[in-house]
């Protein structure tokens, strides 16, 4: 097994020093989903939640999150995103979140791609907890990550 990047010699919690990486092109992927009765499906369908329009209030959460991951995840480096792509999609059992991440800098984002997805999906939950409490937040997972 590799050694853990975010401990010291004693295993205790330190930053990573990224000041001798090489500044590339970083790109991160995720996904995510949470399953939903069919009544609350079709609320969010005909926009008809009293919150107002899920999917849209979501992505932004999602993209806001994004930003916001270096105060989230204490061992995060504030890094300059220079894009964030967030897309929620109805499907039979829920809603799907994809995230796309990009920077260019020393160090990856695959931690804002995965705030980015699990923030999206916590809104579409706070937003549908008045008419479905049996929802479930699941297969939150990074499905790629490049450097160029």
């Amino acid at each position: 097994m590799k050694k853990l990047s975010h401990t010291d010699s004693r295993g205790k919690a330190i930053m990573v020093d990224i000041g001798e990486k090489e500044i590339q092109t970083r790109i991160a992927k995720a996904r995510g989903h949470i399953t939903l009765a069919a009544e609350t499906i079709k609320l969010i369908m005909g926009n008809q939640l009293k919150k107002g329009d899920v999917l849209t209030v979501a992505q932004l959460a999602g993209i806001n999150a994004a930003k916001q991951t270096q105060n989230l995840i204490p061992l995060c480096h504030n890094i300059a995103i220079e894009n964030v792509k967030v897309t929620l999609a109805v499907d039979t059992t829920g809603v799907s979140a994809g995230s796309e991440v990009k920077s260019s800098g020393k160090t990856g984002v695959e931690m804002e791609a995965l705030t980015a997805v699990s923030v999206a999906l916590l809104t579409v939950y706070d937003m549908c907890k008045a008419v479905d409490k049996n929802m479930v937040i699941d297969r939150i997972e990074l499905t790629e990550k490049i450097k160029k």
